[in-house]
């Protein structure tokens, strides 16, 4: 999935009352003195087009839709941004994946948080009630992981690592509280062990930070003895201080925010529990669930003042930093490992409709798109560890692969003969582009680093699968862009164009695929595809 897209947002709208469904710009009937308007159209002249998107209109793709915002009807423009990036190297299994260190899945307005449970993000793609997306939760350890790699600027301040063995930093709100530094029996080092009200109304036992040097990426060690909860107050950029509290508590509550309290569930922490934290992100959720800021508008966090402890626990290592992208990778890398299925597979717990309803898959579905992702991201991780239960499950996440869709895995057949890794495995079959290929780079990956058997099995997969490629390819392409997926075979209806940000993605699949492919097909038609977008287009008879 394509994460390179920009929206703008133009003016209010007014409804003309002789057409109460029309719905046009207010700048746009300013500039307009003469529109033809019907029931569902607004006709707006070239010169104002061009006016407002300018540069975009020639090399990315234009569009609008109606959306409501605090009550009030607004047209928004979209275009597409994406860039093609040209690999600077031969693809290996261990570096960067495609361009995803562009990528930033945790803002998208579709993630509706980062699981404070889990460390992942919680998707609101095709369903509001929030839930666990594979390819959401792969894509994050993946960018994370190749922007680890080209990340040199990492920098970390220690808040408090107990080493010193005094609380004199510490501060505690009521007389009933108390702050001790100790040796913990379990992990033999010093520690601070807190002991508070865990009500929301105590005052807890505080740890005073008051730094906007070190970053807004939490990191701590802890665990908690009895219920408790850790609150980080925050103060944002603005000409008056504003306070935010950020509270961790130890209940089931995936995200709420009252006032400006944002409050995130933790779980149960009985044991040591290593947990990282990006206050930014994590307050901007909250701020999105209240409407006060959207995704355009980021919330720019000042500093951070102090954490606060409630309940009875120990803490150790507390730091802050400018980015935690490791962290943040093995998070995807475990939630993967703990959630695989018998079957390899991570199934998909909400509706999918394509093709305008034509095309359902029922919650429990499994994607070639999700297991090509996690393979990447595991093996990765193993790469990274050498520990096998990261490489034991990309291995077994192939197993899908050889399924029929219609015996609940994601093969499909083309043409009764080319073999296809299903993105979405409907009935009637779909054939989605960019969800096959990186089905193949999941495969590539296995098989250049699995032992014997897992690495004959991934190779037979991945050539069965580059060979249908090499062969559908042209399929995809209509002499002025590229095509989403082949709906257009199987349902019969008009083809399904790739938007431009997908068209972007499938020529940096491709030129991915020339690095480590002898065929010159990818190379060729990547080159061709490029032309498209700067209005070169197919000769004609």
């Amino acid at each position: 999935m394509s994460d390179q897209f920009l929206s703008r947002r133009a003016t209010k709208l007014r409804r003309k009352p002789e057409s109460p469904r029309v719905l046009i710009p207010e700048r746009i009937t300013q500039q307009v003195t003469s529109q033809q308007v019907t029931s569902q159209q607004a006709y707006i002249t070239a010169s104002y087009i061009t006016a407002v998107v300018g540069m975009f209109m020639f090399t990315s793709q234009v569009y609008g839709k109606i959306e409501r915002h605090d009550n009030v009807e607004i047209f928004e423009w979209h275009h597409s941004y994406s860039k093609v990036y040209a690999p600077k190297k031969k693809y290996t299994p261990g570096g960067i994946f495609m361009s995803f260190e562009h990528y930033n899945v945790e803002v998208r307005d579709r993630v509706k948080c980062i699981s404070a449970t889990e460390g992942v993000p919680i998707s609101t793609q095709w369903g509001p009630q929030g839930y666990h997306y594979p390819i959401q939760i792969a894509q994050y350890g993946l960018s994370h992981y190749s922007k680890y790699l080209i990340d040199k600027s990492r920098k970390m301040m220690i808040i408090d690592d107990a080493e010193d063995g005094g609380t004199n930093q510490w501060s505690v709100g009521d007389r009933l509280a108390t702050v001790r530094n100790v040796i913990d029996s379990e992990t033999m080092s010093r520690v601070i062990e807190f002991n508070a009200d865990d009500s929301a109304y105590s005052s807890g036992v505080t740890l005073p930070v008051n730094t906007k040097d070190a970053g807004f990426f939490l990191a701590l060690d802890f665990k908690f003895i009895t219920n408790g909860s850790i609150t980080v107050t925050v103060e944002i950029k603005g000409k008056q201080v504003q306070l935010y509290y950020i509270h961790y508590v130890c209940s089931q509550t995936l995200i709420d925010m009252v006032g400006n309290e944002v409050y995130y569930g933790m779980g149960d922490r009985p044991n040591w529990s290593n947990f990282h934290r990006d206050l930014t992100t994590d307050l901007q959720k909250g701020l999105l669930l209240l409407k006060i800021h959207t995704k355009r508008k980021k919330v720019g966090l000042g500093k951070v003042v102090s954490i606060t402890f409630r309940g009875h626990g120990l803490v150790d290592n507390v730091t802050l930093s400018n980015n935690a992208h490791l962290a943040q990778f093995y998070y995807a890398a475990n939630w993967l490992v703990l959630h695989q299925d018998d079957k390899g597979g991570w199934p998909i717990y909400v509706t999918r409709k394509l093709a305008s309803g034509r095309l359902e898959l029922p919650p429990g579905w499994y994607s070639a798109m999700a297991q090509g992702q996690a393979m990447s991201l595991l093996v990765r991780a193993y790469l990274r560890t050498n520990n096998v239960k990261y490489l034991d499950s990309a291995v077994k996440a192939m197993r899908l692969l050889d399924i029929p869709s219609k015996d609940g895995g994601v093969l499909a057949i083309f043409a009764e003969k080319y073999p296809w890794y299903e993105e979405y495995p409907t009935t009637p079959h779909s054939f989605v582009l960019n969800g096959f290929i990186y089905s193949l780079l999941g495969l590539y990956d296995v098989k250049m680093v699995a032992s014997e058997e897992g690495a004959a099995e991934a190779e037979r997969l991945y050539r069965s699968g580059l060979s249908s490629l090499l062969k559908m390819l042209p399929l995809y392409d209509t002499g002025s862009g590229s095509i989403y997926d082949l709906r257009h075979f199987t349902l019969g209806t008009a083809p399904n164009l790739a938007r431009w940000d997908y068209h972007v993605t499938h020529i940096n699949q491709l030129l991915l695929l020339s690095t480590i492919e002898p065929d010159s097909i990818f190379s060729e038609t990547a080159k061709r595809w490029i032309g498209y977008m700067n209005g070169q287009r197919a000769s004609h008879n």
